[in-house]
């Protein structure tokens, strides 16, 4: 199926007249879930049969499900720890921490494959430098070479339970201090100390693991004076050219401050599809995505069948899990006690 460039927030706990109108625009490529569009289990499944039903069928559901304080559903799922917690039990014996990432991965993709998502916005690739305001213990480590291996297993998790990974944010968001949600933050490190260090884990891990990369609305003012998710260097030349990414690379909110220097939320939305970007994230301002998906941009007709060949990769595989089928799993089980021992 050709998949728009639009992934838009919807509403609250049910469809709307406007969320089903929206859905079934052909501009849109897929839906992102909150907090605000959970309130139990059941009815989170309603919702996504909903979306299925009215025009989403083929289209990718997402959500930011990362564990630790970035959990998007509480009641009823498995708490997943931070990635801070695995990695320090990672520096405490380097194979526990690996199986612990490869479980919390598991599982986190399997609950949310049980509700028929398609894909969580994980793992944080982020170095936790002890700096930043938002990324902290949402990072595993401030060590690229342990980032890249936990981040490997806890992709290996969600691989097992039919979910691909989406890296983010590229190239590195753990040096500055401003939350890009409410400030443009500035990285002024050369190219090659971010290559060495905050992208590393890209790397190590692009062809292998990722389908899917999330740049930074970080500006690097070294090497572009334009934030990463609108950066031809950086989605181009470096992401696909320089580090051989061939998956789908998907920007973050465009209604965060970070992003607000482009100009109004169609001229946002053109810089990150003109820059490189397979998709773009509205989440949460539904004027702005009222004006997106009725007055879509010219560049949102670019490039459609390589985007949406890569935006396809992003659907969920294999057979859907179901919860009555994890409650009989030996492996499942073992691994939410483990979880819960954290």
């Amino acid at each position: 199926m050709t998949l728009g460039p639009f992934i838009i927030g919807l509403t609250g706990l049910t469809l709307s007249s406007d969320d089903i109108r929206r859905i079934q625009n052909p501009s849109v490529g897929g839906l992102i879930l909150f907090s605000r569009n959970f309130e139990n289990k059941s009815q989170l499944m309603d919702l996504v049969k909903s979306i299925r039903a009215n025009g989403g069928r083929h289209k990718p559901v997402f959500v930011d499900h990362e564990g630790g304080r970035v959990q998007r559903f509480r009641e009823g799922f498995t708490a997943i720890p931070s990635m801070r917690q695995i990695g320090r039990r990672a520096v405490e014996d380097l194979d526990d921490g690996l199986k612990l990432a490869r479980e919390a991965g598991y599982v986190m993709a399997a609950e949310l494959r049980a509700c028929d998502i398609d894909l969580s916005f994980a793992p944080v690739l982020d170095l936790d430098w002890g700096n930043s305001e938002i990324i902290g213990d949402r990072s595993f480590s401030n060590d690229p070479k342990m980032v890249s291996r936990l981040a490997a297993a806890l992709m290996n998790g969600m691989a097992l339970a039919g979910m691909q990974a989406c890296g983010k944010h590229f190239p590195g968001h753990g040096w500055v201090k401003l939350d890009s949600h409410l400030a443009l933050p500035q990285d002024n490190r050369s190219l090659a100390d971010i290559l060495r260090a905050d992208a590393l884990p890209y790397e190590f891990n692009n062809a292998l693991n990722m389908a899917s990369v999330m740049p930074a609305h970080v500006v690097y003012s070294e090497v572009d004076s334009k934030p990463a998710c609108f950066s031809k260097i950086w989605i181009e030349d470096i992401l696909r050219v320089k580090l051989g990414f061939d998956g789908a690379v998907i920007s973050d909110d465009l209604d965060m401050v970070g992003a607000h220097g482009e100009g109004d939320i169609r001229d946002r939305a053109a810089a990150a599809l003109r820059a490189g970007c397979d998709a773009v994230l509205s989440c949460n301002n539904f004027e702005d995505i009222e004006t997106l998906v009725n007055d879509p941009i010219p560049e949102a007709l670019r490039n459609m069948e390589i985007r949406s060949r890569r935006m396809n990769r992003l659907l969920g595989t294999g057979p859907l899990l179901t919860w009555s089928g994890l409650a009989s799993s030996y492996s499942y089980q073992a691994a939410i006690e483990r979880l819960g021992q954290v």
